[in-house]
C-alpha cells in the first residue's frame, strides 16, 4: 500500500459519525494540521501548504476549508480514533 504524504484536499471534509475512506486517505493531513494548531501557525500558512489553497485569492473558501480539516482532525483525536480501536 502507497501513502500519499501530500494529498489534494476537498473544500470540506465529508460529514460522517465513523471514519471514512476520506478520512483513512487523509490521516497525515490531519496531523499536519493538528500540529500546525499546536505551533500556533497562521491557518493561511497551514492552507497554502498543507491544504493547497491560496488564501490570498480565495480567503473564505480556504479559511472553509482549514476549518473543515481543523475540525476533522480534532475529532479523530477524541473520538474517531476510537473507531480504529475497534477494527478487525
Amino acid at each position: 500500500m502507497t501513502v500519499d504524504l501530500d494529498p489534494d484536499v476537498d473544500d470540506e471534509v465529508p460529514p460522517s459519525e465513523t471514519i471514512t475512506p476520506y478520512d483513512e486517505a487523509h490521516f497525515i493531513t490531519y496531523l499536519r494540521v493538528l500540529d500546525a494548531a499546536a505551533e500556533n501557525a497562521d491557518w493561511r500558512e497551514v492552507a497554502r501548504i498543507v491544504l493547497h489553497r491560496d488564501p490570498d485569492a480565495e480567503p473564505e473558501r480556504s479559511r472553509r476549508c482549514w476549518e473543515s480539516h481543523l475540525s476533522r482532525a480534532q475529532w479523530m483525536t477524541k473520538t474517531g480514533y476510537s473507531h480504529l480501536l475497534v477494527r478487525q
